[in-house]
Order: C-alpha cells, then sequence, then structure tokens
C-alpha cells in the first residue's frame, strides 16, 4: 500500500465558453489533491481541447482516502502574466468513487460552477484511477515553466509546472504509458458479528410480550394468523422497547446489538507428534475424534505418519452440553474397527473464555494418556476455549452438534457453514454489426443469404438475413448481451449462409476477447474497426488468435463494453441495487442497514428423518452485490441463527430480501433441489432513521393448494443514515442511472436481459462454496414474475381500483351534493364555489394547505413497521384451484390438451371483454376527431354553428360568470332534473365512429 498512488489521464475537453473577448480562449487544466497540485499545458486559442496528459498523486495516508477529493479546475490564461486566469469551470470527485486501472475508463464530466454567478458550458474528460505498480517512481519537482505563447505554441509533450500547496511535500510523477490494475479491494463488505463482555452469558430468546400489531395503512385485511407480531428481544445490547435498545444495569451496548449472544465451546485440532504406532509392521493412520457427552466430532485421517496435521475447528453449543469433560481421542484407522493410540481430557470448568477483539487463544502441547490416565508416548497440539459466533473461528467451524447419524460429517461440514457472497458485476455488451465485405461462399450459382450471430457463452443473438449479390452485406443493427466480471469469455460472431430451411452453412468467424472491449461510462461515439473473418474449421480459440493466415472477408464492427446502465438482475419492483456498472459513477453511501436473523419459530417439517419429519433450514439474504447465507441448523423446526450482518445503502428506493430454504444437499444426492419455505421483502425507505424494527414475519408461500403459512422469520432490522440531507437530496435524482434515459431500451430487451443476467449470477454463485443454488438465485430474484397468472392480473385489477377509489369516492360525495341529499352540505358547496371562482388565486394554496393538513394528520396514524406479504391484497385467499395449477404448470405447458383447451377458451373469454372496453375507448375518441371532420355533414354543421354562438357569448359575458353559472347547473336540485340523456350527450352518441369500418 506505500506504493498506492492516484492516476489522473486528461484527455480533452468540449463545449467550452468563450474567455478572450475573441470568441475564442487558451484552456488548461489544475488538478488538486492531497495539498497536491498539477497544471497540464495551455492549449492556445481551442475551445475543444485534447491534452492527453497523465500525472501520478502520492497518496498520504491510503485508508483515509474515501475522505480524500479530486479537484479539477479549467482555466484560461490571460495576457496579464502567468497568474492571470480566468475561471471557466470545474470537476470534483469524491474518493469513494476510485477505482483500479483495469475498472477506469474515460468519463466526461459536466463542468459545475464555483458559485451561482458563474456562467459555465462544457465538458472535460478525465480517466481516474489507482495504482500500486512499482514502476511509478516520484521524481524531483520541475521549475515552474511559462506556459505563455510568445511567438510559438506548446507541443504536447511539454513540461508541465508543479505547484506545492501549504503542508505538501508530495512531488511530479512521471508518465507511464501502461499500468498495471490495482487489484485490492478497499471495500469489502465483511460478514460481521461482535459482542461486548456484558453479552457472555446465557439469555432467553423472548422475555417480552410480542404483541400483535395493525395491517400496513391502505392494505385490505387478512386474518390474524397472517399477521405481523412485534416482540421485545433481548439482544446484545440489551431489550429492544419501542424501537430503542434499552441497556441492561446501564451498561454500554456493544457494536453489534441486534442479535443474541450463543455460547460455545471451541476446540481447535492443530496437530501431534511422536505417535506410537499401533501394529507390527510400525504404520500408523491417526485421526482424532472430539466427544462432549454425546456429541462428537471427527477429523479426517493421514495415511502412515506419526506427526499429522489437522488444524481443524469443532464447535458445540454449550446449552446442549450435559457433560463436565472434553474427550479427545486419538485413534489409528481400521478395516475392522478402530485401534485407541491415546486421549487428552479437559475439564469443562477450567476452559478459558475468549471474548472479541481478544488475540486467539495459543494452542498448547497436551500430553497423550491410556484409557487409565497414565502418561504415554505421544503429544497433541490443541486450543480449547469458551466463546460466541462473534469468534473469528465461527464461520469455518465444525458444529458437531449439529451433526446427526444419518448426515455425514464431511458433507454437514461442506453445506451448513455460514458464507458471504459477492455477484460478480455484470455489464452490457453493444454490439453494432455494421456491414460484411469479400464474403467466400461455395456455391457460386447462386447469393448467399447471410446473416451475422453473436455470442457470449450460452447466449446467441442474430441479426436479419441479407442477400449478398456483390460479395457484401449491410446491416447497421445494434444488439446487446450480457457478460460478467471477469471477463474471461469471447465474443464470438459468426458469419452464417441460410442455404435451406433449417441448413445453415457458416462462412467464418471472429473471435473478440471481452477484455480488449473498449469500455464507456457515456453516450460518446466508440470508433468502429474492421475485423478479419476467420476459418471456422478450426476449433481453437487461443490458436485462432495466434493465426497469421486470415480470410479476405472482413467484418465491420462497433463493440463496447456500457458502463452507464445498471443491469438489472431482479424485478425491477423489487430492486436492491440501482447503480451503474462502472465503479467510477458510484456515488457515496447515504446510510447502513443493519439485519440481525435472530431465528425462525413453528417451521413445517419439510422431510422425514427417523420416521418423523424435520426440516434443516438456512436463511439468505440479499441486497445489492453482497448475498449472506446463515448456517444450517439441522433437525430443528425452531432454529436458532442469531447471525448479523450489514450492507452499505445508496438509495433508500431500493428492497432487501430474506429467504428461508430447507437444505436438501445433506443426503449425499445432488440432483435434489433446496425446498423454498418462504421469503420476506422490506423496503429501506419505510424505515425509520436509527430505529430497530424486531418482528417475527410470517413465511408465506402459496402452493398449488393455496396459500400457507410455513413459519415465522424473527428478524431486528436497523437503518442509520450518514447524512440525513445527502439522503433527502437523494429523492430529487433520477432513479436509474443517466445512459437509461438518454439511450432508453425497450421493454423486451430489458426482459431478455434480465433473463441473460440472472442466468450469469446463477452459474457463478453455484460454484462457489458451499454453493447458492441455481433455484436458490431464481426465487430470491423473483426470475419467474413475468409468467403470465390470472391471481396476479385480478390482484393488479383490483389495486387499480383502489388507487382510484378516492376518486370515486369524491365522485360519489359530489354527485349527492348535486343531488341535494344534505341540503345544508350542498349550500356550503355552493357557497365555497363561489369564493372560490370569485377569487381564483386562493384555489391551488387552497389545495396545497389541505394537502399538507392531511399529512400531519395521517403521522400520527402512521405505521410503526415495515410492510409484509399481504394475502388479500394479492388475492391469494380466494383464488380458483384451476387458477392455481395454472399458475404453477411449466412453460411451454405439460398439462392436459383438455385441460389447456380449457384455459384457452377462458382466457378468450376474458381478452374478449379487454378487446371491447378498448374499442369502446376507441370509438370514444373517434367521435370527438369526427366532430369537425364532416363525416356527418349535420351534426358538424350544427357543431360549427354552436361554437360560433359560443365564441360571441364566451366573448361577452365575464369568464367568472360562466364558471359560476355552469357549476350552478351541474349542482342544480332534482326538482331541475330529467332522467333522460341531455341533449349533449345524445348529440355525441349520435357521431359516427371507425367502429363501422371493422371486419
Amino acid at each position: 500500500m506505500s506504493n498506492l498512488r492516484l492516476g489522473v489521464e486528461v484527455k480533452s475537453a468540449h463545449g467550452l465558453i468563450p474567455k478572450d473577448g475573441q470568441g475564442s480562449a487558451s484552456p488548461y487544466v489544475e488538478l488538486h489533491f492531497d495539498h497536491q497540485k498539477f497544471v497540464t499545458t495551455v492549449k492556445e486559442k481551442d475551445l475543444d481541447p485534447s491534452w492527453d496528459e497523465t500525472f501520478y498523486f502520492n497518496i498520504s495516508d491510503p485508508s483515509n482516502l474515501h475522505n480524500l477529493t479530486l479537484d479539477a479546475y479549467v482555466y484560461n490564461r490571460t495576457k496579464g502574466g502567468i497568474n492571470s486566469k480566468n475561471f471557466m469551470g470545474k470537476v470534483h470527485i469524491l474518493g469513494t468513487s476510485f477505482v483500479p486501472y483495469s475498472d477506469a475508463v474515460v468519463f466526461h464530466y459536466p463542468l459545475e460552477k464555483k458559485n451561482i454567478l458563474t456562467r459555465v458550458k462544457g465538458e472535460l474528460g478525465l480517466k481516474v484511477f489507482l495504482t500500486d505498480n512499482p514502476s511509478v517512481m516520484s521524481s524531483n519537482s520541475l521549475p515552474q515553466m511559462d506556459t505563455s505563447s510568445h511567438g510559438r505554441r506548446e507541443s504536447k509533450d511539454s513540461r508541465r509546472t508543479f505547484h506545492h500547496l501549504p503542508n505538501s511535500n508530495a512531488v511530479q510523477q512521471p508518465h507511464i504509458p501502461s499500468q498495471q490494475p490495482y487489484m485490492a479491494d478497499m471495500n469489502q463488505p465483511q460478514q460481521a458479528y461482535a459482542y461486548g463482555v456484558d453479552e457472555m452469558r446465557n439469555q432467553s430468546q423472548f422475555q417480552g410480550q410480542s404483541k400483535v400489531v395493525r395491517m400496513y395503512s391502505g392494505s385490505s385485511s387478512q386474518p390474524m394468523e397472517y399477521a405481523l407480531k412485534e416482540t421485545s428481544p433481548f439482544l446484545g445490547g440489551g431489550q429492544v422497547i419501542g424501537g430503542r435498545v434499552v441497556t441492561r444495569d446501564n451498561r454500554r451496548a456493544s457494536t453489534y446489538d441486534l442479535v443474541e449472544a450463543m455460547q460455545f465451546l471451541f476446540v481447535r485440532v492443530v496437530k501431534a507428534q511422536d505417535l506410537p504406532s499401533m501394529d507390527v509392521a510400525g504404520s500408523l493412520d491417526p485421526f482424532v475424534e472430539v466427544r462432549v457427552g454425546n456429541y462428537k466430532g471427527i477429523t479426517q485421517h493421514f495415511s502412515k505418519t506419526s506427526n499429522p496435521e489437522w488444524n481443524t475447528v469443532f464447535a458445540f453449543s454449550r446449552e446442549r452440553m450435559q457433560a463436565t469433560v472434553l474427550d479427545v481421542v486419538v485413534k489409528d484407522k481400521d478395516t475392522i474397527k478402530d485401534d485407541f493410540v491415546g486421549l487428552v481430557r479437559v475439564n469443562l470448568h477450567d476452559i478459558p473464555t475468549r471474548v472479541p477483539p481478544d488475540s486467539p487463544l495459543a494452542p498448547e502441547w497436551y500430553r497423550l494418556e491410556d484409557k487409565k490416565g497414565e502418561k504415554k508416548k505421544g503429544e497433541l497440539m490443541l486450543a480449547v476455549w469458551m466463546g460466541t459466533q462473534a469468534d473469528e473461528a465461527f464461520p469455518d467451524a465444525f458444529l458437531v452438534d449439529q451433526a446427526t447419524n444419518n448426515v455425514d460429517s464431511a458433507v454437514s461440514s461442506m453445506y451448513t457453514r455460514s458464507k458471504v457472497y459477492h455477484s460478480p458485476r455484470l455489464w452490457y455488451v453493444r454490439v453494432n454489426v455494421i456491414e460484411v465485405q469479400d464474403l467466400v461462399w461455395g456455391e457460386k450459382n447462386r447469393f448467399p443469404d447471410v446473416y451475422v450471430k453473436v455470442q457470449i457463452n450460452n447466449h446467441v443473438l442474430k441479426t436479419r438475413s441479407v442477400q449478398a449479390r456483390n460479395a457484401n452485406a449491410l446491416w447497421n443493427e445494434d444488439m446487446l448481451l450480457v457478460a460478467a466480471e471477469p471477463f474471461e469469455d469471447h465474443l464470438i460472431l459468426t458469419v452464417e449462409d441460410r442455404v435451406g430451411p433449417n441448413q445453415d452453412e457458416v462462412l467464418g468467424k471472429v473471435f473478440i476477447p471481452l477484455n480488449s472491449i473498449e469500455r464507456r461510462a457515456d453516450d460518446r461515439m466508440i470508433p468502429s474497426r474492421w475485423f478479419h473473418v476467420q476459418d471456422h474449421s478450426d476449433h481453437d480459440v487461443d490458436e485462432k488468435m495466434k493465426k497469421k493466415d486470415k480470410f479476405a472477408t472482413r467484418l465491420h464492427l462497433r463493440v463496447c463494453l456500457e458502463g452507464g446502465y445498471h443491469v438489472l438482475d431482479e424485478s425491477t419492483q423489487y430492486s436492491s441495487d440501482l447503480r451503474p456498472s462502472a465503479k467510477q459513477l458510484w456515488k457515496p453511501s447515504i446510510g447502513m442497514l443493519e439485519v440481525g436473523i435472530l431465528n425462525a419459530s413453528a417451521l413445517h417439517p419439510m422431510k422425514t428423518r427417523d420416521g418423523r419429519g424435520t426440516t434443516d433450514a438456512y436463511c439468505v439474504a440479499k441486497y445489492g452485490h453482497k448475498w449472506v447465507r446463515t448456517r444450517t441448523v439441522i433437525d430443528s423446526l425452531t432454529p436458532k441463527f442469531n447471525e448479523q450482518y450489514t450492507w452499505e445503502v445508496y438509495d433508500p428506493s431500493t428492497v432487501i430480501t430474506v429467504g428461508v430454504f430447507d437444505n436438501s444437499q445433506l443426503e449425499n444426492d445432488s440432483n435434489s433441489k433446496d425446498v423454498r419455505i418462504g421469503k420476506i421483502r422490506i423496503r429501506i425507505s419505510t424505515l425509520e432513521t436509527g430505529r430497530v424494527y424486531t418482528h417475527s414475519y410470517p413465511l408465506l408461500v402459496l402452493h398449488p393448494s393455496g396459500v400457507k403459512k410455513m413459519g415465522e422469520l424473527h428478524l431486528a432490522i436497523r437503518f442509520s443514515s450518514t447524512s440525513m440531507m445527502n439522503m433527502m437530496y437523494t429523492y430529487s435524482k433520477p432513479l436509474l442511472p443517466r445512459m437509461h434515459y438518454v439511450r432508453p431500451l425497450t421493454v423486451v430487451q430489458l426482459e431478455l436481459l434480465r433473463h441473460q443476467a440472472v442466468g450469469i449470477v446463477a452459474a457463478r454463485l453455484s460454484r462457489a462454496e458451499p454453493p447458492l443454488r441455481r433455484e436458490i438465485v431464481e426465487f430470491m430474484t423473483d426470475a419467474n414474475s413475468h409468467l403470465w397468472s390470472m391471481r396476479r392480473s385480478k390482484a393488479n385489477f383490483f389495486r387499480l381500483m383502489s388507487v382510484f377509489s378516492g376518486v370515486l369516492a369524491v365522485s360519489k360525495w359530489f354527485g349527492e351534493v348535486c343531488l341535494w341529499k344534505n341540503p345544508i352540505t350542498t349550500v356550503l358547496v355552493h357557497v365555497l364555489f363561489v369564493m372560490l371562482v370569485s377569487f381564483p388565486e386562493l384555489i391551488l394554496p387552497t389545495v396545497f394547505l389541505y394537502m399538507f393538513l392531511i399529512g400531519l394528520w395521517n403521522y400520527w396514524f402512521r405505521a410503526q413497521y415495515p410492510p409484509h406479504m399481504n394475502t388479500r391484497l394479492s388475492y391469494a385467499d380466494g383464488v380458483n384451484p384451476d387458477e392455481l395449477d395454472e399458475e404453477f404448470d411449466t412453460f411451454p405447458t405439460s398439462r392436459h390438451p383438455d385441460v389447456v383447451r380449457h384455459r384457452y377458451d377462458r382466457l378468450r373469454s376474458v381478452a374478449g371483454r379487454i378487446q371491447s372496453v378498448v374499442g369502446d375507448i376507441a370509438s370514444q375518441g373517434e367521435r370527438l376527431q369526427g366532430l369537425l371532420s364532416w363525416r356527418d355533414p349535420r351534426a358538424t354543421l350544427i357543431f360549427m354553428v354552436f361554437c360560433l354562438v359560443a365564441a360571441f357569448v364566451l366573448y361577452a359575458t365575464p369568464f367568472q360568470v360562466l364558471v359560476i353559472l355552469s357549476g350552478f347547473y351541474v349542482m342544480r336540485h332534482p326538482r331541475f332534473r330529467h332522467r333522460l340523456p341531455s341533449a349533449a350527450l345524445s348529440f355525441f352518441r349520435r357521431l359516427p365512429a371507425r367502429a363501422d369500418s371493422m371486419l
């Protein structure tokens, strides 16, 4: 880290504002960072200058890098002297956006004002990166050079000016053409477990009475069985009461106080030496068995050695221990019966207690004893201590008390540990296939029907087919695919000739390594390139890249990696991250989200073991790029996890998802899938800052037989903001990155790209250890939410009706006013109406004041808990069984043809009603268009006469009088009303529509 430096490549600027009074300017750039300053050369009389100059700054304290800023000022050099300059704009870059060289791209930053009176224009192109390349050495500072023009113009390679700011000892860096990427991850999230000394004791799970709270305001009521329960548990920092952690006995709360401390006995078996042999041949296959009561853990065995090394940690839950001694037995592996070598016996009352941040306990040598307690040859190195899940040895420890007789200990150790995963950073790959020239094909008696196939891994896109009459073909088609870092794959483009139906002939291929493709973070134009089409008969990609002999055929392409988009890998309604792919566009975090996964209760048995129902439950939480997986609690319907994790929050309009699953990988069956138990979603913007939410969430899952409650999940959640002003400012910014609005993608493109992204993330996480399987990723990201569902369609329709329920209620009330149901109310409405028409300037203030008072009134009745799954809102409690079976059908369908025919007829009837409604709406619009179209000459003549008379009346009558008369007419007494339609409505309904021309 001592070699860490910040590199800044000043590329160019364009669209600068003239400053010399002659329509031009002589700009240069000053760079300020960590009390250092560099100055570029001056470009005389150029509003679109290009510098291509690189500078390297020393970083005095790399640990404080995120608090530093880079400021780039653009000045115009005047003729008043070396220090005479005019401000033209500035760029302010935060230290949190600095990225390694491999991630850096040229970004054109819009110039900012110095103050509100400053006038600026244009953009500045910079490439900012971190490097620890030792070849980037500091050099002596150069004397200040006069960069003003005196009969000559400075060249691109002229020396730069370097200035020291106060308290600075930095020097100028030499220009290095190529940089090695800086690989250190400076913002790596970590799994968090920690407790204070006061939390090292047993606690009960709940010492406060749970209470059921009312449903989220605005949602329909549902059965109390599915309601959210607010709890007051005793956590690491104290009891949670009213969203605040109340410490016990006036003691200071621990840093991570959202989980309960769980006591464990840790045994680290390091190695052994001078073990005695147990057979005539003198060989020994040792392994260690660690026993506490009826629980035991076994290390792997080594063949023919007396000095094995295991370095294995075992953890025993203290609340399950019923013995007072710990036995560590060394045995010799044998095919018939394992032989006893020696043991070490430790009294549990003599074991020390370790609390982080204490240093790890040093292991000690223990002399082996025989079964009678007498010393014998051989020693065993052990470390034994009492601790909690805050111990750094806990994530990699083998939980002995969770192993059962039907579960292999090695498999259990592999698939039950808690882990933190990071999904790969995804990029859009934009491929613009322009044209191909000099095609060579086999059959000369026909023109080839050519198309290009673009492929990355298993994702394939094709252009349209074009007939190449002169051995050339033109497409100019844009295609988007998804790629993941690190870019180890190739972009493969295949030129194919469609010889006949389902018969294609490959004419050649182009292989482009993804790591060689240019990246961009904005919408600047990427230069196109010609690629030689290679022989398709060679199947070795690496050999193809090295071959010198190539076809004469060339393919014209424009390829780039889009860093300005956010690659959607989850449903847009439940997005947990909205940042663009390019790290340098990331904004600082606005807060921290802490989640304590406490326990689950009343889980349904998901499998049968030893003749009884049981569940091997674990939780998965996803937010942003970070996935976490708790340890698997084996053979328990009320598992306790007590694991705490943290995420950085960059946008409050995001959602965290927590799912509960049953581990099916413990039975040595790789084909079995982990069964989903349920999941919950919590939107960050619904949480108050600083408050601790402790609730028991119902795990509701929709099955083919209906909705079922599979249990409850107890969570503790806290959202804390670093700056309230920054978070408020976030609400004024666009939800998605800029490129989504500059060059928007179609809905079809987004769905296809999202399907690709989910597949890439699932494939990458399934290769981890332990793996996050594909069914987990698809369930957490709602990969199939776009499929048709009659239930979901009805639910969305009723949601829409609920949105307009307020408007309908107001319309109903106004109808009662017009019918004089309550004469006093109607008279008051008349008076209010006359006042507003007489003083129209009061209308908008009255509306906004009324809305403010409504919000102030609703504040006292606001929800005190986050929203959760609602069966009534989801229309899951009254859904038809056949509709549920249709929702769980595969795509394409796997049901009987008669069932499919029935569902198709039902869908046709629903679509027919929708079709009629759409047609009626279109007819009303066409009638409006037909007022002046003379399609009905008599109706048009009547309307024209009405318009002429209305023009004279409106001109002669004050507008306020017309509005008052119209209002009084609408609210007239029922005595002056008729049951027949009005003349205007009858006239409108008689107008012609284009429905007469429909087939």
